[in-house]
């Protein structure tokens, strides 16, 4: 099933340029499993899930790690209908059925429980599209349940959930809202941004 995401990293510094190229080499670790093209725009990712929300939250770390206020935006898909099969994107999402939604909403936060924190906080919102599904707002809503068990849900938002936490757990839980909600052969996508840094935690 294909997968991929346009990501594209914003530092609010004069050193951006620096910012933006030490972030993107530090996704050199995950050119094997990953497409990845950059552009003037942004950077496109095709391949493995695991793989794509890696390579991602190490974008974000090294950003982040600068001390400047930075923000990633990407928009996550998989099982697009317009987009073509690719080799390189199989992984277990291409067989089988979901079990109950509490099943899955455990599965998850074991997962973001079981990760490593990073020591970088992580702000920042998304939501949840599941085109096409007749039950689609019982796994947004699932979804959620999941993310307040999880510790990172910091309020609901029109359009959107906000997130806040540790980057680890925060991409942790972006990872398992995109596999664990929506049917494994349907369509699901994500619009995330993310910040670190932020003058406004300040005040």
């Amino acid at each position: 099933m294909f997968s991929g995401a346009q990501v594209s990293l914003y530092p609010m510094t004069d050193g951006f340029v620096d910012v933006i190229l030490d972030a993107v080499r530090a996704m050199d670790p995950f050119a094997e499993k990953l497409r990845i093209e950059t552009d003037d725009v942004s950077t496109l990712m095709v391949g493995p899930h695991e793989a794509l929300f890696d390579a991602m939250h190490a974008l974000f770390d090294s950003a982040a790690a600068t001390g400047h206020h930075a923000v990633l935006h990407a928009t996550v898909s998989r099982g697009c209908p317009g987009e073509p099969d690719d080799p390189i994107c199989a992984g277990p999402l291409d067989a089988g059925t979901f079990g109950p939604l509490e099943e899955r909403q455990q599965q998850a936060m074991t997962e973001v429980r079981q990760t490593p924190a990073s020591g970088l906080r992580a702000d920042g919102q998304f939501s949840l599209y599941v085109p096409g599904a007749t039950i689609h707002m019982d796994e947004v809503y699932g979804c959620i349940d999941f993310l307040k068990q999880a510790g990172v849900f910091a309020k609901s938002k029109n359009f959107c959930t906000k997130l806040s936490g540790d980057s680890s757990a925060v991409f942790e839980a972006l990872h398992q809202a995109f596999i664990r909600f929506g049917s494994p052969a349907g369509h699901v996508a994500l619009d995330i941004t993310i910040s670190a840094n932020s003058p406004s935690l300040k005040k």
